[in-house]
């Protein structure tokens, strides 16, 4: 057991794809002590099964169909703080393990249920992956370029929207329950997460400041000093020099002469933009980073999967590492007093991991 900021906290996670595995890393980071069930006869996912995403976690495989496996996974969520599972609406409750069974058997229990569309609604139902559920919130088409929009990732709806609602949801019910005694089911829905993910664009809309339309807008990459450009080299450098401060050292950087340039005129932007493309095409992504290097221009190279480990800085905070063999992203927040931590956990058999964790 770790002793992240969330040490002797139980956790059983019954098998899902999408944002569950990752809340379950980031708990399992933050000290939880966690059983993954797992699927009998599912065939191994070589992300959310391998060291990374699934780090940190004992694993035993019931087949919940079968009435003997079914009491097993029962005793071991009455030993259990959270459940967490990522199935469509009641698959569960046909299973006999639902909310109202296991909060029978432990009153206390946090019953985490990540979905994309949710427990109820019309498309509760209905199947969907992360562009669907972005879709729907304003979420998908603010985001790419003027001609149609793009997926940014699955980092909207399955992560930012899934995973860390998820994770938060069943933390601040585990508060709950220390004060009232009293579990209770958390519906994380992936389409609730990713509009509350665009409140501020929601908010600078109804005030006037957002267009709705892509690459028009402050963040959107309609501005020429917020969005990326291309290098010499074929690298790209990010652009973020918002404040005038900024702006300015960007200019200087650039070598451009600010007579006549003004920040805030919206239809210069176009013209602006293309002067600075051309500017960046001179010199090579990485001939700009040394340019940029300790200035306040907020212009920075654009690394790949393999090169982000070792720029300098993420070094330094320990950003990535190696634990268990493959460079992987480490526990975040930092916590002062309770630091998190990659657990290397050794799954024994699924009789020793049955007796440790119901005696």
């Amino acid at each position: 057991m770790t002793a992240g900021p969330l040490a002797g906290v139980r956790v059983v996670e019954f098998d899902a794809i999408g944002p569950v595995p990752l809340a379950a890393m980031i708990l399992a980071d933050f000290g939880c002590e966690i059983v993954r069930i797992g699927r009998a006869g599912r065939v191994p996912s070589p992300s959310a099964d391998g060291p990374i995403l699934g780090r940190g976690r004992r694993c035993i495989t019931l087949d919940l169909k079968n009435a003997a496996d079914r009491d097993t996974a029962l005793s071991i969520v009455a030993c259990a703080d959270v459940v967490i599972e990522g199935n469509r609406p009641g698959v569960m409750e046909r299973l006999g393990l639902g909310p109202d069974a296991c909060l029978a058997a432990n009153p206390k229990l946090v019953y985490g249920r990540m979905t994309g569309w949710g427990q109820t609604g019309p498309l509760a139902q209905t199947a969907g992956h992360d562009i669907n559920y972005i879709a729907l919130t304003g979420a998908l088409h603010a985001i790419g370029g003027a001609d149609r929009p793009v997926p940014p990732l699955n980092l909207i709806g399955d992560y930012g929207g899934g995973s860390m609602l998820l994770a938060l949801g069943v933390t601040a019910a585990l508060v709950s329950v220390r004060t009232t005694g009293t579990g209770q089911v958390v519906d994380a829905a992936m389409t609730d997460g990713s509009a509350l993910l665009m409140t501020m664009f929601y908010a600078m809309h109804a005030a006037g400041y957002w267009r709705d339309a892509r690459e028009a807008n402050l963040l959107d990459g309609g501005a020429p000093f917020y969005r990326t450009y291309s290098c010499a080299d074929g690298g790209h450098v990010a652009v973020g020099a918002i404040e005038p401060a900024f702006f300015a050292a960007l200019l200087t950087g650039l070598e451009m002469d600010s007579a006549g340039i003004d920040q805030s005129d919206r239809t210069a932007w176009p013209a602006l933009a293309s002067r600075f493309a051309t500017r960046f095409a001179e010199r090579s992504r990485d001939d700009w980073a040394e340019v940029f290097a300790g200035t306040d221009a907020c212009v920075t190279p654009v690394l790949s999967l393999a090169e982000a480990p070792h720029h300098p800085h993420n070094r330094a905070r320990a950003t990535f590492a190696a634990p268990a063999g493959p460079m992987q992203p480490m526990p975040a927040p930092r916590f002062s007093a309770t630091p998190a931590e990659t657990a290397l956990v050794e799954n024994t058999d699924s009789a020793t991991i049955l007796k440790a964790w119901t005696e």
